[in-house]
Parts: structure tokens; sequence; C-alpha cells
């Protein structure tokens, strides 16, 4: 155990002692380097160093460091606004789910009564009217062509 504290492993354990003050605190990342983070490239960036720093440091090190690479991920997407973007904003396989409650609806009394009627055979046959109808007084307008 002594082993671990003369100059040689003085660097891992300080950067074990960030981390852990980083974790324990919840600093929060700061715009640009949030937005950086937040991308794709950004973040394969932070999760390759802190794979490397799990397979060629103290194993402590390396999952103290997976742990703050989660956490700058998750508080970089935070703050630039991307994780609300994910979790609220429609997709088409929440669009179109089909165990959503909004696609499920009953059979409705409209449904029935529009489904007996098409099967319904209607009196297509017109009658004459046995009046004419008269035309008002035009008051000199022009007369209707029929």
């Amino acid at each position: 155990m002594m082993d671990y504290f003369n100059k040689k492993h003085m660097p891992e354990l300080v950067l074990s002692a960030l981390f852990v003050i980083y974790l324990v605190i919840g600093y929060q990342v700061p715009d640009g380097v949030a937005t950086m983070i937040d991308s794709t490239l950004g973040k394969i960036i932070v999760l390759l160093v802190a794979l490397m720093l799990f397979a060629y440091s103290n194993p402590v090190l390396g999952v103290l460091a997976l742990l703050v690479a989660y956490q700058l991920i998750k508080g970089a997407s935070i703050k630039t606004g991307m994780a609300g973007l994910e979790e609220y904003y429609p997709t088409e396989a929440k669009k179109w789910s089909p165990f959503t409650p909004t696609h499920q609806f009953p059979y409705t009394l409209e449904q029935e009564i529009v489904k007996n009627m098409t099967t319904q055979k209607f009196n297509t046959e017109y009658v004459k009217a046995p009046f004419r109808p008269i035309l008002e007084d035009t008051y000199d307008a022009s007369p209707l062509t029929a």
C-alpha cells in the first residue's frame, strides 16, 4: 500500500483526487467545453481517454475515469440541451408505436352507425313532385332561362 505513495505514483493519486472532487462537487461543464464534448468526436475522445486510463493505470483510477467520462458526457448533453431533445423529441418509433395510449381507441358509436349505413340499400328512384315552383316578382330583373 505504501508503494502507491511514492513519487512514481503521485500523478495518479493527484488525478484520482481531482476525479473524486469533480464527482462529489458536481462541477458544471462550461459552454464551450460542453459544445465540444457533446459532439460525436468529443464523446469518442472522452471515452478513449477514460478507457486508456483504465487499461494503463491503477484500476481505481480507471474506474474513476469511466465515472468522470460518463458524468462529463451527461453534463455536456444537459448543458447543450440535447438531453431534453433526445428524451422529449418525437421519433418515428415513438409516433407510430402501436402500444402508445394515443393509438388505442375503443370502437365508437359513430363507427358502428357508419358501418350499418354502408350496408343498407337506399331508394334511388326519384318521385316527380306534384307541384311546380313559382317565381316571385323579379322587379324588372332579367328572366331565368331553364
